[in-house]
């Protein structure tokens, strides 16, 4: 894991930032402890999650709340709304279909929209351009609090599939301690 931790007496903006970089940091750790084929599994008999599955949703999370609320633009590709409206839960269910590789990058992308369409607005009061809940704008603050949020409870799902892969492929608690 990650050990840039944020910064403890930064400012909000600096904080928010930072938390949100360092669940997106693990987030990405943990797709890379994944191969193609544990990326696609679905290893916990009570979920349909996948770890693939989970780290294309939060790429369809950022956009969605960075490019396509905050700044009003379409969702980019690969976000076709006919996709979503054949299958509400496309994100999850088409990673199975993709490499780990693939996965990876269509995330690091959306990140880098995020941050770019951030960037864009110097308060945090800035509301969104299009309306969310009872048709109210959110603030800037509002998304990257919820993004924090969405990240932070992924990734600890992340780590929940990531134990169960392993288990899986019969690495044992020792094994998991010597590579920490």
């Amino acid at each position: 894991m990650s050990d840039e931790f944020p910064e403890p007496r930064a400012g909000e903006r600096e904080s928010l930032e930072q938390f949100l970089d360092f669940h997106r940091r693990g987030v990405v750790e943990a797709l890379d402890e994944a191969d193609d084929e544990a990326a696609a599994a679905r290893v916990l008999p009570a979920s349909e999650l996948t770890i693939g599955g989970i780290v294309k949703h939060l790429a369809v999370v950022e956009d969605l709340w960075f490019t396509h609320k905050l700044l009003g633009e379409p969702r980019p590709a690969p976000w076709d709304e006919e996709l979503f409206a054949a299958d509400a839960d496309w994100d999850f269910n088409s990673s199975r279909h993709d490499s780990v590789a693939a996965i990876r990058a269509i995330y690091l992308a959306a990140c880098d929209r995020s941050r770019a369409a951030a960037a864009q607005f110097a308060a945090l009061d800035a509301t969104a351009a299009l309306p969310s809940f009872d048709n109210e704008p959110v603030s800037l603050r509002w998304i990257f609090l919820h993004l924090i949020e969405e990240t932070a409870q992924h990734r600890g799902h992340l780590d929940l599939l990531l134990d169960a892969v392993r288990q899986n492929n019969g690495d044992s608690s020792d094994q998991r301690e010597a590579r920490q």
